[in-house]
């Protein structure tokens, strides 16, 4: 898409790093078209494609505001085809990219709630995933890059924004979930 012209964006090379400059204003954008569009570029693995769907999917979750809650319908297929990659790295951007939409708006959590069976089962299998280094440094911490704690937090999250619904929903798809939710 975008060699051939089709997105609104390009790489902006400023001083304070990279960013995307916008050819059309963000809020006039058709979130519908281009959101999943986005999404499914996180998949990417070489950049500048990779930096342009990431920063993309992040600037128009923090500027979308109520057009973010009709488009989650389209968002669940291109988050359920990055985390079937099974690839550490894109699944982390994918969860990063999720926790952040979750929040970005009023019942996004809710409203992901009855698309836990398509998101969820590569959580279950990578939730064990944590780096045992016993009493080295871990650095993927920092960089948030840890599959197994990320999943954890993603995890709670979902439960914390997803309404009362969303416990039930995550212990079905992963049974050794507990609740991070007092009471």
């Amino acid at each position: 898409f975008y060699d051939r012209g089709d997105l609104p964006v390009s790489v902006f090379h400023g001083a304070g790093g990279g960013k995307i400059a916008w050819k059309v204003d963000i809020e006039k954008l058709d979130y519908g078209h281009y959101l999943p569009i986005f999404f499914d570029g996180a998949r990417e693995q070489e950049d500048p494609y990779r930096f342009l769907a990431v920063q993309g999917c992040y600037d128009m979750m923090e500027r979308g505001g109520p057009k973010l809650l009709a488009v989650v319908p389209q968002l669940i297929i291109p988050m359920k085809t990055a985390f079937n990659t099974r690839n550490p790295v894109v699944m982390c951007t994918a969860m990063k990219i999720l926790q952040t939409l979750v929040v970005s708006g009023e019942l996004i959590g809710e409203a992901l709630v009855p698309y836990y069976r398509q998101l969820l089962p590569m959580f279950n299998i990578f939730k064990g995933n944590t780096a045992n280094i016993g009493d080295q440094m871990d650095y993927s911490q920092r960089k948030r890059q840890n599959l197994g704690e990320l999943i954890a937090e993603t995890l709670q999250i979902l439960e914390t924004h997803g309404g009362e619904d969303a416990f039930i929903n995550i212990k079905y798809m992963i049974p050794t979930y507990e609740s991070c939710v007092a009471g």
